[in-house]
């Protein structure tokens, strides 16, 4: 059975795997920063310390190194390289910058612009994070580092990823798949 790493950030949904890493094929390994989610690590993506070099097939980060500093972001992309087998691929889904930047530029900046399971979502809440969350004294939501597919890319290739295809994931969303020669 290969095993991957999801490198979350809030409560484990099984849906939100299940269709890319079949439960019969895959084992999940979670990382993630919510000690209430029950998984198998608590840790930090720039510094996965107990996580073994090259132990894992695969890597699914979903939506978390936005909340990362621009700094903190070639950390967290080396920790991922580093955990991954020759051949394994990491799958990385972030706010695409470049089209919020377009609503906002025709004035669209607190209008719906699609619903999420953390409610509703607006421009400003791609651009800041999630406003309630942010509003609660939860500051890990908010957004410190933008993304558009060049700059995701970039930062991939500097990394070692080699392979790295790009794609729209979801409304002002995507998707990158990158793989470790």
């Amino acid at each position: 059975m290969k095993k991957f790493l999801h490198v979350g950030c809030g409560p484990h949904n099984p849906k939100r795997t299940a269709d890319i890493f079949p439960p019969a094929e895959w084992e999940e390994v979670r990382l993630d920063i919510d000690a209430n989610v029950k998984p198998d690590i608590v840790g930090d993506i720039t510094d996965m310390a107990a996580v073994a070099a090259a132990e894992y097939d695969a890597l699914f980060s979903s939506h978390n190194l936005e909340h990362l500093y621009a700094h903190q972001v070639p950390l967290a992309l080396a920790e991922f390289f580093r955990v991954l087998k020759s051949g394994g691929y990491a799958i990385i889904r972030v706010p695409n910058i470049q089209e919020v930047a377009e609503e906002v530029a025709k004035g669209n900046l607190e209008g719906l612009l699609y619903t999420a399971p953390a409610g509703q979502i607006a421009a400003i809440d791609i651009l800041y994070g999630f406003r309630p969350s942010v509003a609660a004294g939860n500051y890990f939501m908010a957004h410190k580092t933008a993304f558009t597919p060049q700059t995701l890319g970039m930062k991939l290739v500097s990394i070692g990823f080699k392979d790295v295809k790009l794609r729209r994931d979801s409304p002002y969303g995507m998707e990158a798949v990158a793989y470790k020669a």
